[in-house]
């Protein structure tokens, strides 16, 4: 439902950890810190944020839709290393998880991908990100962020 990233708003600190090595059965995590601020636009139905990775020297900007006549968001990312905008991916809340996939690449190659938001309260959230080379049969999961509140 629309108003569903309602949550997200304001500042946030964030813990990441994300897969080095993509893809190879590799379990070499990065971990970094950032520095999240999520504001509303179109009252409720969509949101930005952007999120600062200091250690990396980089930043990265989300912008959610919601998407009234079909009942679904639609989420896109960009980052300041390249300053592209993704596919988006797309889906919905059910019973208090975030579950969203759309197509991509990685290093030339189809993929795809997931995104879920969970454990989501007052003042925490998890976001993790999976891709699947094999058209959804299995998933490696590569980046997961912790939310909480600044």
């Amino acid at each position: 439902m629309q108003n569903d990233f309602d949550f997200l708003l304001g500042s946030w600190n964030v813990s990441n950890r994300r897969l080095r090595t993509l893809f190879a059965g590799s379990d070499d995590w990065d971990v970094f810190p950032g520095t999240s601020v999520s504001q509303s636009i179109f009252d409720g139905r969509g949101n930005t944020d952007e999120i600062i990775f200091p250690t990396k020297g980089t930043r990265g900007f989300t912008l959610r839709l919601f998407d009234t006549a079909r009942e679904e968001w639609s989420l896109y990312w960009a980052d300041s290393r390249t300053g592209l905008l993704y596919p988006p991916v797309v889906g919905t809340f059910r019973n208090g998880r975030g579950d969203f996939y759309g197509d991509d690449t990685h290093e030339g190659k189809p993929i795809r991908a997931h995104f879920v938001w969970s454990e989501i309260t007052a003042d925490s959230a998890r976001w993790e990100q999976e891709f699947s080379a094999d058209g959804g049969r299995t998933w490696e999961r590569n980046w997961i962020m912790e939310f909480t509140r600044a």
